[in-house]
């Protein structure tokens, strides 16, 4: 038993090594078939390390996503909610146009009428959960940790009333998405989120 237990653990950091590969060529249609031929191992090794896609995709971003999360909680100690909020913001935008695929592997069911505001201290509100309900799905982990950082700013009146997570990752996704075909997509994706939080009119 503990032999088979290795050889599953080895198995696995093996598939998700060839995976990370996959995903930084081919983005997030990385092929499952293609991962388990060069890993070595049969398609049903695979879908029981990774049932679906989207499980494979929350592993191999597993470590941007903690890194997120951690930044998240450095930026709950600064006293200017909104810009703990906008830094943690741009920080997402940068991951989302660094990493291959990670823009695709938020996905978002349709937000319902409840406002990020109006959720109990500690829970994400119902209209923002993420396709599935897995609790360790990318979306669900940059959902708990941004949404104190949200709540906060709600709260401070630093942005707009009704604003929810889901608005703020389908703007993040779209710009990373809009611009990985640039020559230069970070540059490009700073000036729009920029854009995005000051707005297209001149200051006065």
């Amino acid at each position: 038993m503990t032999g088979q237990r290795a050889d599953a653990r080895r198995n696995y950091s093996r598939i998700l090594a060839v995976a990370e590969a996959e995903v930084a060529r081919h983005g997030a249609a990385a092929s499952l078939e293609q991962v388990a031929r060069t890993a070595g191992v049969g398609s049903a090794t695979v879908r029981r390390h990774f049932p679906t896609r989207q499980a494979l995709l929350d592993a191999v971003f597993q470590e941007r996503i903690q890194a997120l999360g951690r930044r998240a909680e450095e930026l709950s100690r600064t006293e200017d909610s909104r810009a703990a909020l906008l830094d943690w913001l741009r920080a997402f935008v940068e991951y989302a146009v660094s990493a291959r695929g990670f823009a695709d592997a938020l996905t978002y069911e349709p937000p319902t009428d409840a406002p990020a505001g109006d959720a109990p201290a500690g829970e994400a509100p119902a209209g923002d959960a993420p396709a599935g309900d897995a609790p360790h799905s990318c979306g669900a982990v940059l959902d708990s940790a941004a949404a104190p950082l949200l709540r906060r700013a709600l709260r401070d009146g630093t942005v707009r009333p009704g604003v929810t997570f889901h608005d703020l990752i389908t703007l993040v996704v779209g710009i990373a998405l809009a611009t990985e075909h640039y020559a230069e997509p970070s540059v490009q994706a700073d000036r729009l989120f920029t854009l995005a939080v000051e707005g297209l009119s001149p200051s006065p």
